[in-house]
């Protein structure tokens, strides 16, 4: 982990080969199995998610043989070319883990399986109007600023549990928990206190949440902080580079200064 967005604290082998990315994939799961049994977990309650953003579909391609067949996305169109160009392998489903604006919540709602960002409530009514048209469900996981910093988008957590009691009423969303991004530092307190903040909201909207609503998932931790989040109660992990290798564009491409086109990393 690093103070800085483009910093890199590992340099990870761009994988070219179903052997390395099964090797890749190997890799990390012993690491998710060591954290969780490090935190008196199963490793079976943590998900992998692979992020495929930037990989080109014929390395994608090397990545399913491997065995990684839920991938994730920060660039909705970006996931939507993919999914398309890769419809004819019928058992990948994909997630968009980034910022969305409304007016591509159609695209969303016509591949998706998951969303990891939800942040709004015009986004949840853009969400259903599509998903009604397109007669599908959507499993979303409402993304929450854990971290207090403005250059992040999400709820704050003071808002969140309204928040989800209002998205009770909307059938087309199933609300399978939360997503944050923790704080870049090499402070692994102020790392882990993301983690934290995020798993004290879940079990205090879990026991208050209306109509049997039960948003138990944890979507947070990557390829630099992901064993602390497992320690923290994570039941899916973000992990991008350590599958796929080090990216050629800086993350300051996924985390630009403002509030503007801001995606999520991994």
């Amino acid at each position: 982990m690093t103070d800085q967005p483009d910093a890199v604290s590992s340099t990870y082998a761009t994988a070219e080969t179903t052997a390395q990315f099964a090797e890749n994939i190997r890799d990390v799961r012993t690491r998710i199995d060591v954290a969780a049994q490090r935190a008196g977990r199963s490793s079976a309650d943590v998900r992998l998610l692979p992020v495929s953003k930037t990989v080109p579909e014929e390395r994608i391609r090397l990545a399913v043989e491997a065995g990684a067949t839920f991938l994730g996305e920060n660039k909705v169109q970006e996931a939507l070319r993919k999914s398309e160009n890769l419809a004819d392998i019928v058992e990948l489903d994909w997630a968009v883990i980034g910022h969305l604006q409304t007016n591509k919540a159609k695209y969303v709602a016509r591949f998706a399986a998951e969303f990891h960002a939800l942040d709004s409530m015009r986004l949840a009514e853009a969400l259903q109007r599509r998903l009604d048209i397109e007669d599908r469900t959507l499993e979303v996981y409402v993304q929450v600023n854990t971290s207090g910093e403005q250059s992040k988008f999400g709820l704050e957590p003071a808002d969140a549990e309204g928040f989800v009691r209002e998205l009770a009423s909307f059938d087309r969303l199933n609300v399978a928990g939360f997503m944050t991004l923790a704080v870049f530092s090499s402070d692994e307190e102020r790392v882990r206190r993301c983690f934290t903040v995020l798993r004290e909201l879940r079990d205090r909207v879990c026991a208050e949440a209306p109509g049997g609503l039960q948003p138990h998932g944890l979507s947070m931790g990557m390829s630099g902080d992901f064993e602390a989040a497992i320690d923290e109660g994570a039941t899916t992990v973000r992990v991008g580079q350590a599958i796929f290798g080090s990216r050629a564009l800086p993350d300051s491409y996924y985390w630009p200064t403002g509030t503007g086109d801001l995606e999520g990393s991994a």
